[in-house]
């Protein structure tokens, strides 16, 4: 199976309401032709209406949505079928009295071909032996494939994921994503998913865009938003975090754990921030263990520094246990820190 030639998403201060109530405040993201953007957020930031918005099945309050060089919502509006915009949603929405191949086929315009782009999207999700099944003897992996080929098959050249492993159990949500991220890969497809885990977004997005209250706080890299946060919110959000109080001056701060390097930017009383593998532990008599969670690849041990609690990332081996008197020690090159108004 072919795909059409990915284009870029280009959004300019959008907003949206529902019944006068604000849902998107001046929303802008631009996502590059082929990339994976994943778009991060607590439930009722305003995720998936932003994909409506996209996809045609809602009408933007204010704003443009450019498609490649087509505005298709702003001055004009073009409607959904004429965006070539694939999604997937998060309940698959597929359609129960037609068969694999009939809800594949469902998006495909009648041509003389069209059973080969039928044949050619289920042979790439792994479905060619399970066109004739109804949805409802499918595993919720299977249907969740049948979706996915269902959004491909019109050869999109946009696809949206609105929270498509929610779901599924564990295992198969995991197992569910790597595929899909390779798919994603290899199509070389613009796309655009939503999701609420740090993990999901982290592992299937080229960059991650982070919104809360409507609003895109920050876009940038996996890396960089876990290193480089804008602000304690998104810090706390995007990873396992600790949080120390203390006083910055000239890029360094005074806590309870001695001098850390830290932002120039920060001074006077700040929150800082300190990843788990930020921290080492050794027997010593500055601060006690009192919890050890045991992962199989690693060993998360929780720690009381004065009234501050600390989490020390860990490896499997760590011989700490709940009581032991320990001493912490930053290892990392630079920690966050947040003026504290």
């Amino acid at each position: 199976m072919t795909t059409a030639a990915a284009r870029g998403v280009a959004i300019r201060d959008l907003e949206h309401s529902y019944e006068q109530d604000p849902v998107l405040h001046k929303v802008c993201l631009d996502i590059e032709p082929g990339e994976s953007m994943a778009l991060l957020g607590p439930s009722g930031c305003g995720k998936t209406t932003l994909l409506r918005l996209i996809a045609g099945l809602e009408r933007p309050s204010s704003g443009a949505i450019h498609l490649g060089d087509e505005v298709v919502a702003g001055d004009v509006w073009v409607p959904p079928d004429r965006r070539r915009v694939g999604m997937v949603f998060q309940d698959w929405a597929l359609f129960p009295h037609l068969s694999v191949a009939g809800n594949v086929a469902y998006g495909i315009k009648k041509s003389a071909t069209r059973n080969q782009e039928v044949a050619g999207a289920l042979e790439m999700m792994d479905l060619a032996d399970l066109s004739d099944r109804m949805p409802a003897t499918l595993s919720g992996g299977q249907q969740q494939r049948v979706a996915l080929a269902r959004a491909l098959a019109p050869r999109p050249t946009v696809l949206l994921l609105d929270e498509p492993f929610s779901n599924l159990d564990t295992n198969l949500r995991i197992e569910v994503r790597t595929e899909v991220h390779r798919l994603l890969t290899d199509l070389g497809i613009t796309s655009l998913f939503v999701t609420h885990d740090q993990d999901e977004a982290f592992i299937v997005g080229d960059r991650v865009a982070v919104m809360r209250n409507g609003r895109i706080v920050q876009t940038d890299t996996p890396r960089v938003l876990y290193h480089y946060p804008v602000d304690r919110w998104t810090a706390e959000f995007v990873g396992t975090m600790s949080v120390l109080t203390g006083h910055a001056l000239d890029g360094i701060a005074q806590c309870s754990l001695g001098s850390l390097p830290v932002d120039k930017d920060a001074r006077g009383p700040v929150d800082i921030v300190v990843r788990p593998e930020q921290l080492s532990l050794e027997l010593g008599d500055q601060a006690t263990v009192q919890l050890v969670e045991y992962y199989g690849h690693e060993t998360m041990i929780f720690v009381t520094l004065g009234g501050e609690q600390l989490r020390v990332r860990c490896e499997p081996s760590a011989p700490f246990t709940r009581g032991d008197r320990v001493q912490v020690t930053f290892t990392g090159q630079t920690a966050s820190a947040f003026n504290i108004a």
